[in-house]
Order: C-alpha cells, then structure tokens, then sequence
C-alpha cells in the first residue's frame, strides 16, 4: 500500500532547508529531559546530532533561537533551577536569543515570529525535545504562519506514554509524531547530517 501525503495533495515543496538560508529553532533542550522523572529515551544520541547541527549551522552563518519551558518554580521545567536550563552541548552564545515558552507551540504567547521574521528567512529548521509535543506544536505554528519548516529526526526524542490502555514505546511515539509532521507540517529528514 503507498501513502499520500497532504503535502503531496497541496503540492508543497519536499526539499529540506539549507543550513546557510535557514532559521535553527532548538526547542526545550533543557536538563528537565537528561534524567529524573521527564528523562527522554535517546536523549543523548539526540543530543548529540543537535550539538553537531548547532556548530555546522553557526559556521554556515545560520540564525539560532533557543527555546525553553518555564512551568514555573519546583517544576521539573524550572528554568531558576539547574534542571531547567539549556543543556551545556547546545547552550546559546551571545547573540542568539532565548525564548521562553509556556505552551507545546512556541509561537503562542511569546517573540519566536519576531525573532524568525527578524532573521528574515522563510525556511526554519525545527528540532528538539519532545518530538510527539513541543517539536510537533512549534513546526504546526511555523507552518501555519508562512514559514517552511524542516524537522531533523536525529536530533529529537521522546518518552512512552499509554493510550486507550495500549503501551506505547518511545520509538512508536517519536515516529508517529514525526509521520504527523511529515504529513503536513515539514519536510522530515531522518539525519542532521543530510542538510547542507
């Protein structure tokens, strides 16, 4: 059986942002998600392809948005505390804006459209933590104000959850949420390493 995307249906260009002509959108790279309760599975190798998506980015000359989650103080996304801050491998250098968020779209409520439109292009490449929500949420907002948004696979992740009684793993969450965006949302690719 052969799929059909609404992506296809719209007739909505299918290649992925380059690096040089692109906003990277890094979303909730925080400690809340490297252990204790919210601890993603695959957080590290996530990671990882981020932190190497970041430095290839910043030498293509890239804009970069950090995003954070503030739920407020004794949160597990306390952002006063040690376990709400960026993660050291991609925290923000001078220049480069932090944004804080308190809802799964990063758009609502916040200067996100203000930085993206400042950066003055089109094409945002979206990657983060956790694929099946605020990654989901923020490339969905993107998308639905005019920007093209690019997903990086790699360089997202996520936790298992239950639904209507049925487990499901992270892997199954991770790539539901990624087949969503691919859908409509984004252009997906499986690697950081395949932008250029």
């Amino acid at each position: 059986m052969t799929t059909t995307t609404l992506r296809e249906i719209n007739g909505l260009d299918e290649t992925p942002a380059s690096l040089a002509g692109s906003t990277l959108i890094l979303v909730d790279y925080q400690n809340t998600y490297a252990g204790g309760v919210m601890e993603l599975e695959g957080w590290q190798a996530a990671l990882d392809s981020a932190a190497a998506l970041l430095g290839r980015a910043r030498e293509a000359g890239a804009k970069v948005i950090h995003v954070i989650h503030d739920g407020g103080e004794g949160s597990p996304y306390d952002i006063r505390e040690e376990i709400g801050r960026i993660h050291p491998r991609v925290a923000p250098v001078d220049g480069e804006p932090v944004v804080v968020k308190n809802a799964p779209n990063a758009f609502v409520g916040t200067d996100l459209g203000e930085h993206v439109d400042a950066a003055g292009n089109k094409d945002v490449i979206v990657i983060g933590f956790m694929t099946h929500m605020c990654v989901t949420f923020t490339a969905e907002g993107a998308f639905l104000r005019g920007n093209r948004p690019t997903v990086v696979a790699d360089a997202c992740a996520t936790r298992p959850l239950q639904s209507a009684g049925i487990e499901l793993t992270a892997h199954q969450m991770h790539h539901s949420a990624l087949a969503t965006i691919g859908d409509l949302y984004a252009v997906v690719v499986a690697s950081g390493a395949s932008l250029t």
